[in-house]
């Protein structure tokens, strides 16, 4: 008879999912596209230019997945690129989740880059690097949303770890970095009281234009969700917001306000629209 007490079991392999998508457009036209793994480019058809929504059919991020993203815009290409939903970090037993994104903006063009928000679950671990290279006279919007945990459920992160790397260079020289840490230590009750107070949900959007000053103006005149805390800086060729709020749908419509407003009117990517 087996002797169950003496036998030896192996801790079960898990399976990690890794995918890379990237698109390249030169004017209107799309120039290349690979997908591989678990991510994946739409090209829906919309009338006001070329959208790629990116999307990571794995259904969330957790220890050792790894994610890449990636648009390359030649001959004065106009994209706008997002996520076809939040993406989800969840509890990491092991080591962390690793996303890289990175776009190259050609001359004469210009990237609005709009991923819907990150949702960070307890003991989450994730790893993120964010690079926008820009031509002398390219320009980008940049979005980054962050949720910890699921509101609406009750659910209270207080252990996790997320690096969350931000960088846009113009000529290979940068113009906006940003490394934002998120730990155990910074949501403990004294330091988060200092950083984040009884905000959930964070959002930062950084407008690389010339006429930047202008933009920060416009985004103050629209900054008034009830709410939602914000601040706007303009200076030297970027405008700069930030967003704190409670809960997510507040600062969801938040952004939506003033994506139209620094994107002149146009109406959000279609995945985005309440």
């Amino acid at each position: 008879m087996l002797d169950v007490k003496a036998a030896s079991f192996r801790e079960p392999v898990m399976q990690r999912s890794s995918g890379a998508a990237r698109v390249a457009f030169a004017g209107t036209r799309l120039r290349n596209l690979h997908q591989r793994g678990s991510a994946k480019a739409i090209l829906p058809r919309v009338t006001t230019g070329p959208e790629v929504v990116f999307l990571n059919t794995s259904g969330g991020l957790t220890s050792g997945d790894t994610l890449e993203y990636g648009c390359d815009l030649r001959d004065g290409a106009r994209l706008v690129a997002t996520t076809q939903a939040a993406e989800r970090a969840y509890r990491a037993n092991e080591g962390r989740a690793e996303v890289q994104v990175r776009h190259r903006v050609g001359a004469g063009c210009w990237l609005d880059w709009l991923p819907q928000e990150t949702i960070l679950f307890e003991r989450a671990k994730l790893a993120r690097e964010t690079v926008i290279e820009l031509a002398p006279d390219a320009g980008c919007l940049m979005l980054e949303a962050v949720v910890l945990g699921r509101i609406a459920m009750g659910e209270r992160v207080t252990d996790l770890q997320f690096f969350d790397m931000r960088w846009i260079e113009r000529a290979g020289k940068p113009i906006f970095v940003e490394p934002f840490l998120l730990n155990s230590d910074i949501l403990a009750q004294g330091a988060r009281s200092a950083i984040l107070g009884d905000a959930r949900a964070m959002a930062s959007l950084v407008l690389c234009t010339q006429d930047a000053q202008d933009a920060a103006e416009a985004a103050r005149a629209v900054l008034n969700e009830p709410g939602v805390e914000g601040a706007v800086s303009g200076f030297d060729g970027r405008c700069v917001i930030r967003l704190l709020a409670r809960e997510s749908w507040p600062l969801r419509r938040q952004i939506l306000r003033l994506m139209e407003c620094l994107r002149r009117g146009q109406a959000a990517p279609r995945v985005w629209q309440i």
